[in-house]
């Protein structure tokens, strides 16, 4: 008799000699024009390989196996400081409790008030989106536009596979859905390329920014039945199929959870500064929530929490195994922001600390280089508005010879052909009797001019 499946994905090792296996970075080009961060090579399988290698169980969930959520409709709202109708108004008590960690847990996780996520619980969907997004059992690919602040971008490199079998949703509001049907092509099929929109009403939030979060760091609560999801920030193009980005950076690494590590900085103190001196967030706000981690235990990064690489993630893009313990650490992550400021890379390594001291989970933090490679940035709609437009066909290079020296040309065209004629005269320098001669015609034609 053939042994029983394992229970719990537990890895897989490259075969000898693979190319993956003896690969590594190059040095950085050494272009002095070029200071800033830049994409660097990653070594991906094959999207059939990739496609093959997908586990067929979830991965071990260390102590936490059954995780549900609390719905409450009648909330307290005499809080001790911050919270939401959304959120729940957790008190300082049941918030050490979440991190409090358990086979069988119980915590708050967004959409508290209402019967079921997107009903009623503010971050409304309608009742067929949601069917749809239940559906979703294997991969997801999540992101989001409010606003009207970014232009939809098409992923590129993507199987037929992929796109026959993963499930790409875009969540906008109304003022995207408007724009969308105004000047993106949106109509009665809901799809644009890939993507299928998804109009969420009620936004429980003033802040954009925080309530992007909610389809960023509660994937798992939209969409119950999918296995892994990748989210990415709506200014993002993604370039690489999702079964390969899946297979590097978290069956390979036999990971439940990965994110980028910011390219600068490693501290949460200076990201907190570089926040503050950006104006990304009222300052005093930033302030308490630092000053509240650090009353916690909060202290700078340093090589003695190696192998920890960084306390600071680059958050634009998320890869994840939806288990109970993946699953936990985003929602407490989201309380965070919900209770503090919409700034998610000051929190992250708190709720990632409080997780990893109760448990020996840990999570997948690769150079933000690597994931350059697989998203590339692109302009927010504002900025593209006050760019100049590309020119349609670039002017053509100058032709020159040893009998046409160099100065203003005059162009004709013949059909397909254009053509350039002598320099005008006058941009050439005149040197001794003829710039004095020249002076002198100048003076007698102005003079005709004048007596006539």
């Amino acid at each position: 008799m053939p042994p029983p499946p394992p229970s719990y994905f537990l890895g897989y090792t490259l075969p000898p000699g693979h190319p993956c296996h003896t690969f590594s970075l190059p040095p950085p080009p050494a272009d002095k024009k070029r200071t800033g961060p830049r994409p660097c090579p990653v070594c991906y399988l094959p999207v059939e390989e990739a496609i093959a290698l997908m586990p067929k169980v979830p991965s071990f969930s260390p102590i936490l196996k059954n995780l549900t959520y609390i719905y409450e409709e009648n909330l307290n709202k005499d809080k001790e400081f911050g919270g939401s109708d959304f959120g729940g108004y957790p008190t300082l008590k049941q918030r050490d409790d979440s991190y409090d960690i358990k086979e069988s847990m119980n915590v708050r996780c967004g959409f508290v008030k209402g019967s079921k996520p997107g009903h009623g619980t503010g971050f409304d969907i309608n009742d067929d989106d949601l069917l749809e997004m239940e559906q979703c059992r294997g991969v997801v690919v999540a992101s989001a536009i409010f606003g009207a602040f970014d232009i939809i971008q098409q992923p590129k490199n993507i199987s037929e596979y992929s796109k026959q079998t993963i499930c790409f949703y875009m969540f906008v509001d109304e003022e995207t859905e408007a724009d969308l049907k105004l000047n993106g092509g949106l109509d009665a099929s809901k799809k644009i390329g890939v993507w299928r929109i998804v109009v969420a009403h009620n936004l429980p939030y003033t802040d954009g920014r925080r309530n992007g979060k909610i389809p960023k760091l509660l994937t798992h609560r939209l969409f119950p039945n999918a296995r892994f999801s990748l989210w990415i920030d709506g200014k993002l193009e993604l370039i690489v199929d999702p079964f390969q980005i899946l297979e590097r950076f978290l069956w390979r690494k036999n990971a439940t959870f990965a994110i980028s590590r910011h390219y600068k900085r490693f501290d949460v103190f200076d990201e907190a500064e570089a926040n503050k001196a950006a104006g990304k967030y009222d300052n005093a706000s930033i302030d308490f929530q630092v000053n509240f981690y650090k009353k916690e235990g909060l202290t700078p990064y340093s090589e003695a929490k190696l192998p920890i690489t960084s306390d600071v993630p680059e958050g634009c893009v998320i890869i994840r195994e939806h288990v109970p313990i993946s699953n936990l650490f985003t929602c407490l992550w989201f309380n965070e922001v919900d209770l503090f400021t919409s700034r998610d890379q000051i929190s992250f390594s708190t709720a990632r600390d409080k997780i990893a001291a109760k448990t020996n989970w840990t999570l997948n933090m690769f150079l933000d280089c690597e994931r350059r490679n697989f998203v590339v940035q692109k302009y927010h709609k504002d900025v593209l508005a006050h760019m100049a437009p590309p020119a349609v066909y670039p002017p053509p290079q100058p032709l020159r010879s040893a009998n046409i020296p160099p100065g203003k040309f005059a162009v004709e065209t013949s059909g397909e052909n254009i053509i350039l004629k002598a320099p005008f005269r006058d941009v050439l320098p005149r040197r001794g009797r003829d710039r004095r001669s020249g002076s002198r015609r100048q003076r007698k034609v102005s003079k005709e001019i004048i007596s006539s």
